[in-house]
């Protein structure tokens, strides 16, 4: 699966949630995770936002997206033009499932971008709810 740059954040701040639920299943290796460097490097730059919330000095916050870029396979967003996505800033994502699903390494994006959400009817996108419902916790 694609994880989206929300999903990412929402699971490094809150642990307890179903984003966390998902990292955590995704760093015991219950599940394979594709991403971007498009996605990390959006992951690095919002981190810093939410230091309040997950209390990691900015070595630290480095550090772990560095972590996820060596477990993630690494894949280059497909360019794409989807005339349907409300935010072309999410183009890059979206090029990162389409990329992922050619190469067989994601089956579905799992993301909490409603204007992503929006594409759920032509492309294999779902909310982490979604996700975490359909394989049964793992």
């Amino acid at each position: 699966m694609v994880l989206d740059t929300n999903v990412l954040l929402s699971g490094i701040a809150y642990p307890s949630s179903i984003p966390g639920k998902i990292i955590t299943a995704w760093r015991h290796g219950s599940i394979e995770v594709t991403l971007s460097a498009y996605i990390l490097e959006e992951l690095r730059r919002a981190l810093p936002r939410l230091a309040h919330r997950h209390g990691l000095t900015e070595v630290e916050m480095n550090d772990l997206v560095d972590i996820l870029s060596i477990q993630a396979d690494t894949i280059e967003p497909l360019p794409n033009t989807e005339p349907a996505l409300r935010d072309i800033d999410d183009l890059p994502v979206l090029g990162t499932l389409l990329a992922a699903f050619k190469a067989s390494s994601a089956d579905y994006l799992v993301t909490g971008d409603n204007d992503l959400l929006a594409l759920s009817e032509h492309y294999p996108i779902m909310t982490p709810r979604e996700f975490w419902t359909r394989h049964g916790g793992i």
